[in-house]
């Protein structure tokens, strides 16, 4: 197994070189850059251009270096000093913007993980064992509509019972009086009142998913010989099913770690900006829009390795996991 992780890792190296230079240069595929939209919205606003002024900052920023020199100067100070460049918009080193977001941004996704874990795996193997029974039917019926639904639109609909019925502040993931506040059990009893909200609307499309794959993984493998042999000889109905069918049957959720990892970033953008989420989704989004190319380009490069780790790990636990899979 050591050995298949050194080559793993070998492996990744390349790849992250790859992925770094294809993210620098989608950055800077857009006309322009970040100082040409200030000027823009300053010539709009009818403020006063300095020309001198504009020409001192693309020179101190290096926006008039070739692109080759700019993303060589930006990865080098990744790998040699852990410096992912400065933000231009927000006028503060990208490293800090970046770690202040993910501590909120791993609260939320790993809840909403635990969500989908909890709630798609028993209605899974329920809906296997009992095919089209009431209960298959209903949960069915309910996959389909979490299938369905926007993610918005049942953040904005769960948003709306909260604070007509509950009385609940609705938006963030604190009320004002615990923001900038230290931790204490009535803010982590407040994170957890607001948290509710984000992690069912986070985790409803991926639950309706993964019971949907489940069950369809969990029934043909209930159908095999092996299983039907193990019926025979007379095990129990619980042993049957839980010593490797759904072993099995659960390839799906240890895959969903090499996609899971990227969204600690990403998040579900949409719903962080209708919930007024501080997650690093809006960050990106809004680094994209104004053109802040380290900043997004951080984002982007964090994505693309955390999508690396994820593989690396889905597969090593699909190997514990399934007896079939051997390292090679």
């Amino acid at each position: 197994m050591l050995g298949y992780i050194i080559k793993r890792i070998f492996l990744m190296v390349p790849t992250m070189i790859g992925i770094s230079i294809i993210a620098f240069l989608i950055i800077q595929l857009p006309p322009g850059d970040y100082l040409t939209s200030v000027i823009a919205r300053m010539s709009d606003s009818g403020q006063a251009v300095d020309p001198e002024e504009v020409a001192r900052l693309r020179r101190i920023y290096g926006l008039d270096d070739p692109v080759i020199v700019q993303y060589w100067n930006w990865i080098t100070g990744i790998v040699l000093r852990g410096d992912f460049g400065y933000s231009f918009e927000w006028g503060r080193p990208v490293s800090e913007l970046i770690w202040e977001r993910m501590g909120a941004t791993l609260g939320v996704s790993i809840a909403a993980l635990i969500f989908v874990w909890a709630v798609s795996l028993p209605i899974g193997i329920y809906s296997a064992v009992r095919r089209h029974s009431i209960g298959d039917h209903v949960f069915t019926f309910l996959g389909f509509l979490g299938l369905a639904i926007p993610n918005f639109i049942l953040a904005l609909t769960l948003m709306y019972i909260s604070y007509k019925h509950f009385g609940q502040s609705v938006g963030g993931l604190y009320s004002n009086e615990f923001i900038g506040e230290p931790m204490s059990f009535a803010k982590f009893w407040d994170l957890l009142k607001h948290l509710w909200i984000p992690v069912v609307v986070i985790g409803t499309s991926g639950t309706a998913a993964l019971i949907r794959i489940l069950r369809a993984n969990l029934t043909d493998e209930l159908s095999k010989p092996y299983v039907i042999t193990a019926r025979a000889k007379g095990l129990r109905e619980f042993d049957v099913v839980m010593k490797y069918p759904v072993r099995i049957a659960l390839n799906p959720f240890v895959s969903a770690i090499g996609w899971v990892l990227p969204q600690l970033i990403s998040g579900v953008t949409i719903t962080a900006i209708v919930l007024n989420l501080p997650t690093a989704g809006p960050m990106l989004i809004r680094a994209l829009v104004s053109q802040d190319m380290y900043l997004a380009g951080s984002f982007i490069l964090l994505m693309g390795l955390l999508t690396l780790v994820g593989m690396l790990i889905s597969d090593l636990l699909l190997a514990a996991l399934d007896p079939r899979i051997r390292f090679t």
